[in-house]
């Protein structure tokens, strides 16, 4: 199983620069608020995208609430990934007050 870390962590690591970050949720969900940065991959069109994910770093892998992004987490793990769940998700980011975006990405 895939590790989990809290959103005060993503913050951190998301403060010191770029970071492989995806977010699973469907699209509506991400245009409504994302983390900056985040890159929407439904939870199911991952197995489609493994290809362009990077082997060489960490994959912090978001959703709602952290049930989708624990799925995600463990399948790219069990394929070789270091991917960890982001525990409480999107909405713990907000409710925390962090910085996050709205709208599809261009």
């Amino acid at each position: 199983m895939a590790d989990e870390i809290t959103v005060d962590e993503l913050a951190q690591h998301h403060a010191q620069g770029p970071i492989a970050l995806i977010d699973v949720r469907e699209p509506d969900e991400y245009a409504a608020a994302h983390v900056p940065g985040a890159r929407l991959v439904p939870l199911g069109t991952v197995p489609d995208a493994v290809e362009t994910m990077p082997l060489d770093e960490r994959i912090y892998v978001i959703c709602h609430s952290g049930a989708r992004s624990q799925r995600a987490a463990d399948y790219l793990l069990a394929r070789g990934f270091d991917a960890v769940s982001v525990a409480g998700g999107t909405s713990a980011w907000v409710q925390r007050g962090l910085d996050y975006e709205t709208g599809a990405r261009p």
